[in-house]
Formats: C-alpha cells, sequence, structure tokens
C-alpha cells in the first residue's frame, strides 16, 4: 500500500483555493506558539484562520497559561494576508486524565499519545461542524516526534463523524520544522523542553 503524501494532499487544497480566488475558514488546532509560527505564516496565504487553543493534556496551570499567553502574543506581532483570531478551549486537566487512564505506563508515541491526539481533535472537529469551518487541523505535524500518519488518520476519522473537512498535512516537510525555529528566535518565544503532559515531562 503507497504512504499517502501528506503535503501533496495539501498543496492541491491550496492550489483549488489559488485558482478559484475564495478565502476558506479553516480552524487550526494549536499545542504552542513555536509550532504554530511556520503554520499560520504558511496557511495564512490561503485561509482565513481561527487559532484553536484547546490542551487539557497540559496538566500544570502556569505552563498552560504561558503557552496560552505566547500564542497570543505571536498573533498579534506576525503580519497575516488574511485575518487570524483566536479561541481558547475549556481547560480541564481531568478530561486528558480520563481519556488515558490505563495507559499511564505506555512509551511516549504509544497508545497514550493516540488517545491525547483523539481528544483534542475530537473537540476541535466538533467546533469546526458547529461553527461551520471550511477544515479544521492541527500544528502537530510540524514535530519530528509525532507521527503525522497517525495524526492525519485520527484527525480524517473525527472530521468523518463530525461531517467536516480535514486538512491534511505534514508541517514538517519543506523545513518547516526548521522555519519554526527560526520564527520563535524572531519573535523571542518561549519554546518549552516537553510535550505538555506530565508523563512527557
Amino acid at each position: 500500500m503507497n504512504k499517502i503524501n501528506y503535503q501533496k494532499e495539501l498543496d492541491r487544497v491550496t492550489e483549488r483555493i489559488t485558482r478559484e480566488g475564495k478565502t476558506p475558514r479553516l480552524l487550526l488546532h494549536v499545542c504552542c506558539a513555536p509550532c504554530s509560527s511556520y503554520c499560520l505564516e504558511y496557511l495564512s496565504r490561503y485561509f482565513e484562520i481561527t487559532v484553536y487553543y484547546y490542551n487539557p493534556n497540559i496538566s500544570i496551570k502556569e505552563e498552560y497559561e504561558h503557552r496560552l499567553s505566547e500564542e497570543k502574543r505571536l498573533v498579534s506581532e506576525m503580519l497575516f494576508k488574511n485575518p487570524v483570531t483566536v479561541i481558547e478551549g475549556s481547560y480541564d486537566p481531568r478530561e486528558f486524565f480520563d481519556a488515558v487512564k490505563g495507559l499511564e505506563d505506555e512509551p511516549e508515541g504509544g497508545k497514550r499519545c493516540e488517545k491525547c491526539f483523539e481528544l483534542r481533535l475530537s473537540s476541535a472537529a466538533r467546533l469546526a461542524a458547529e461553527q461551520g469551518f471550511d477544515y479544521f487541523t492541527t500544528t502537530l505535524t510540524i514535530s519530528p516526534l509525532k507521527n503525522a500518519e497517525l495524526l492525519n488518520a485520527v484527525g480524517a476519522r473525527e472530521a468523518e463523524r463530525f461531517g467536516v473537512s480535514w486538512l491534511y498535512s505534514d508541517f514538517k516537510k519543506r523545513e518547516g520544522y526548521k522555519r519554526s525555529i527560526e520564527l520563535s528566535r524572531e519573535y523571542g518565544l518561549y519554546r518549552q523542553n516537553y510535550c505538555g503532559c506530565v508523563f512527557s515531562r
């Protein structure tokens, strides 16, 4: 079975948008400002973006709020072709702990992470459907430590469940991760050294 080239899938969508000359609305699930920097720079050329900051996996409240404030600062300081706004999802770490119950000893990148992806992308899919977004996706595929195939499979599954379009991506391609590091430096962004949950810490 051939592996899907997620960057090419994204290219097809952006090429169609360019041809048609319309600006679709995208709900972009964001984990942190550094990961979102390149994604926003790239996607805002084609989409009107609403950043959805929903990360109950970050159980330390100060860490959660620091990342959120950095995201808001980045959006306020970056220049975009199309509008970008930020909305904060609910914050209750118990949602995360309930979702990963019994998987506490799983290795990083295993079943526990899959449950975490499901939790966050399900929330994004529901919101995208409720508010009539044309697409939704996540910044998580920019990380070299995250499995883009798994993330896209989870996203596509949640998209089907809620009747909304998933935007395939692998943002680490085309030097995306490298560009995110450059932008983080340029904007003086806080770069955390762990994903967010107590297990990765």
